[in-house]
């Protein structure tokens, strides 16, 4: 299975396992975790979700194949569908972040509420490389949490950085190493969990205020534009030049 979910003391575990490709995510994981989010939302055993992965990549982001092949154009896309239920959780939201983190890799982490990364993780949000634009509301939570300066840094150029980079900005809480980042994450989940709920509950909704609407009207937003720079000349380029191994070339557009 490439999205494991187990309980275990009160922690909803959703493990993306599928090393072999990079963890790299596809309409069907996003759908299982959509799924699982639901669920751990209706169950009262369950207290904290904890997102991890297997291997020494957390995500590479979205599968480009799969990506290609069913865009997704519609509200209810399978990645829509999860952003708004990370976005929306009650519960708190824990991330184990064990390498790599790319595109949505990165972005979800913005919708947690403590994020551990591994020594190695490396974070990058190359949408633009990509002929396409931020999702996940990224654009408005990242200058929020990062500054507008660092946040344009990361989103119109689309570099990787690294662990220590992405304390100083805000994503992520600690840096661990990478044999340490899994049990600890789980560690920190299961305190969640043996806390009275409904301060929790009460405690993230405040911390949050209104953002709410505003996170998921710059979803809407975003996703607009993303779906009509999917046809892009610009984004049918850098896709090319992404599977025909080759640097993409941008100079001939305006």
């Amino acid at each position: 299975m490439d999205i494991i979910t187990e309980h275990a003391d009160n922690v909803l575990c959703i493990t993306i396992n599928r090393p072999a490709r990079k963890n790299a995510l596809t309409a069907e994981m996003y759908q299982t975790m959509a799924d699982a989010f639901f669920d751990a939302e209706n169950d009262p055993s369950v207290r904290a979700v904890l997102i991890r992965a297997v291997g020494d990549t957390f995500s590479a982001g979205n599968d480009l194949e799969d990506f290609m092949k069913a865009p997704p154009a519609k509200p209810d896309a399978p990645v829509f569908q999860f952003l708004r239920r990370i976005s929306t959780a009650q519960k708190p939201v824990v991330a184990a972040v064990n390498g790599g983190a790319v595109g949505i890799g990165t972005t979800m982490l913005l919708h947690c509420d403590l994020v551990y990364a591994a020594s190695t993780a490396k974070f990058a949000l190359p949408f633009v490389q990509l002929g396409l634009c931020p999702e996940a509301a990224s654009s408005l939570l990242l200058p929020r949490i990062a500054g507008y300066q660092r946040a344009a840094e990361k989103l119109l150029l689309g570099e990787s950085f690294d662990a220590n980079e992405a304390v100083n900005m805000g994503i992520v809480n600690r840096i661990l190493s990478a044999e340490e980042v899994g049990d600890f994450a789980f560690r920190q989940a299961k305190k969640l969990a043996a806390l009275p709920p409904a301060s929790l509950k009460a405690t993230k909704a405040l911390m949050k205020g209104g953002e709410a609407d505003e996170v998921s009207a710059q979803m809407a937003n975003e996703a607009g534009h993303f779906a009509s720079m999917l046809t892009s000349p610009e984004a049918k380029e850098a896709f090319t030049a992404f599977f025909e191994k080759r640097k993409p070339d941008f100079s001939r557009f305006n």
